[in-house]
């Protein structure tokens, strides 16, 4: 039986490692590698999107579609025997950068869509 362990790691009411079904730990996955910077992972340098340092960068066109297609390149490299990436649109505003994404779970056919957003203003 596979188990998925919750990220960040939580704990339970009963005070064991927090678990979650496959979608949940797939959403998950998708998070940490869109806000992990690429070498900040020992084991896997080019796990990451690297977007957190581009939030503050001039916005414009060019660079939405640069960071589209590198996200998308990326999640298929890292993610890409878990989901299929149907949609993504990436929006940077002020301080607040936002993610769409749709995509295809391969293991069961779900189609899901998700938005990450983080703010930096702080």
């Amino acid at each position: 039986m596979k188990v998925n362990i919750r990220f960040p790691l939580a704990f339970d009411t009963r005070g064991r490692t927090a678990v979650c079904d496959d979608a949940r730990h797939v959403r998950e996955m998708i998070e940490e590698f869109l806000f992990t910077a690429p070498g900040e992972r020992v084991n896997r340098p080019e796990f990451g999107s690297g977007i957190l340092h581009l939030i503050f960068a001039p916005n414009s066109v060019g660079l939405a579609a640069t960071l589209q297609a590198s996200i998308q390149s990326g999640l298929q490299s890292c993610l890409g025997d878990l989901i299929e990436v149907k949609q993504l649109e990436v929006e940077a505003r002020d301080e607040v950068l936002r993610i769409d994404l749709a995509y295809t779970l391969l293991r069961t056919g779900e189609d899901r869509t998700e938005f990450f957003e983080r703010s930096l203003g702080r």
